[in-house]
């Protein structure tokens, strides 16, 4: 499928000043939180015109986090599908484990320009906790990270890495117990205590600068991958598939290709047990436009917009909204979104694992599951690049009891 017909899209005119991509994204949050998110914004555009940050950044990136990550050819992979030729690319690489560090050693670096000592993050999978908390012990920072219960079972190890690097991990009870209710529970406390905190939020959503800023501190993964498929193959990929839960890493390696419209791009989202009502997370399956935590979106929502039950293998991913520059893209047709199940999702970690000595994070597989498929429809001169967001040493242990489950235990 082509592209070719897209209308181009200026990249960097958006949002807008008031944070909008089209009728999504802006800002919709309590008075309290108004000057807060002002000053953020100030701070983050001074920032990235200063060129003293940039470079203690691109240090660190370096340094700390383990930049560039590689470009790698799955050939065993390719093999066993028999079509287009996948690339991963390894930000499972990364200090921490994934993506997530890009954006969280960013925040810290804003916070400390702006004299905030305090800083707060919510997590789901517990990777951007833990970029967080390295963060923050990294440069001396107060650490507090909400997760929900839920979570925090199913993401022990992470939670244990949180506790060893300083932070103090805060259980959410409420809802669901998972991303949502940690989110909520985070712009809480920051409307409580902001002047001397501030809020690392992990992905590219929420009110206005965020959804702009954490794609801007992503923007990295796309600008090496374009460097590094032209230096492999000679030229540009023909699809670019990454997993989509906020949309941090997929924003961060599409945005660099959005110019170029015969790229396909797709976002995949988590298609849980089906797409029926409170067993998926797919919300361009079966959401509508609302507003959610400080922000205008494609959600999961019922007709009386009470937001509705979640589901998904990945902790990640299981969250009712999505980033609102992906719902733009959506609606302009420049994003295709897919989905994956959990028992795909289930056989791609496996596959990976056996076939290229890779062990992939569930939301990772879920970009993973669909590459799959997708390279069996294309020919073999076709090549796709798939971001592998985080490595799965996290789910290790749950996809064991699943897998156990599913056999009987044998």
């Amino acid at each position: 499928m082509s592209n070719a017909s897209v209308p181009k899209i200026d990249r960097f005119s958006l949002p807008d000043a008031g944070g909008h991509f089209g009728v999504y994204g802006g800002v919709y949050v309590p008075e309290t939180l108004m000057t807060a998110l002002q000053e953020l914004e100030q701070a983050y555009e001074a920032a990235k015109n200063d060129p003293q940050f940039q470079a203690e950044l691109k240090h660190h990136l370096k340094e700390f986090a383990g930049r560039p990550t590689e470009l790698y050819f799955a050939e065993r992979l390719t093999n066993h599908v028999g079509g287009a030729k996948i690339y991963l690319k390894r930000e499972d690489l990364l200090h921490t484990g994934a993506h997530k560090i890009n954006n969280a050693l960013a925040q810290v670096l804003l916070a400390r320009r702006m004299g905030k000592k305090r800083i707060i993050a919510e997590t789901g999978a517990g990777q951007h906790g833990v970029a967080t908390a390295a963060a923050c012990a990294k440069f001396g920072l107060e650490c507090v990270v909400y997760m929900g219960a839920v979570d925090m079972e199913r993401q022990s190890l992470n939670v244990f890495r949180m506790r060893l690097m300083g932070a103090e991990v805060r259980a959410v009870d409420a809802g669901q117990k998972t991303l949502k209710e940690a989110v909520n529970e985070a712009l809480r406390d920051w409307v409580t205590n902001v002047r001397n905190t501030h809020y690392v939020l992990g992905t590219a959503y929420g009110p206005h600068p965020y959804p702009k800023m954490v794609r801007d501190f992503h923007r990295v993964i796309g600008l090496e991958a374009k460097e590094q498929i032209r230096a492999r193959e000679g030229r540009l990929p023909d699809e670019l598939i990454a997993c989509v839960g906020g949309g941090s890493n997929a924003i961060g390696l599409f945005f660099e290709f959005l110019e170029d419209t015969e790229i396909r791009m797709t976002g995949v989202e988590a298609g849980g047990r089906g797409i029926r009502r409170g067993e998926h997370a797919a919300r361009f399956a079966g959401g509508r436009l609302g507003v959610l935590q400080g922000c205008k979106t494609f959600l999961l929502q019922d007709s009386d917009g009470q937001i509705e039950p979640t589901h998904s293998v990945s902790a990640g991913l299981d969250y009712a909204a999505v980033g609102p520059e992906h719902a733009f893209y959506h609606e302009r047709g420049r994003i295709e979104f897919a989905y994956a199940t959990d028992d795909e999702v289930l056989a791609a970690f496996q596959l990976c694992s056996r076939l290229e000595g890779i062990i992939p994070a569930l939301e990772s597989t879920h970009a993973l599951a669909y590459a799959l498929k997708r390279a069996k429809e294309l020919p073999k001169e076709k090549i796709i690049i798939a971001s592998l967001s985080g490595r799965g040493d996290k789910d290790v242990q749950q996809v064991q009891a699943m897998l156990a489950a599913k056999t009987g235990g044998k």
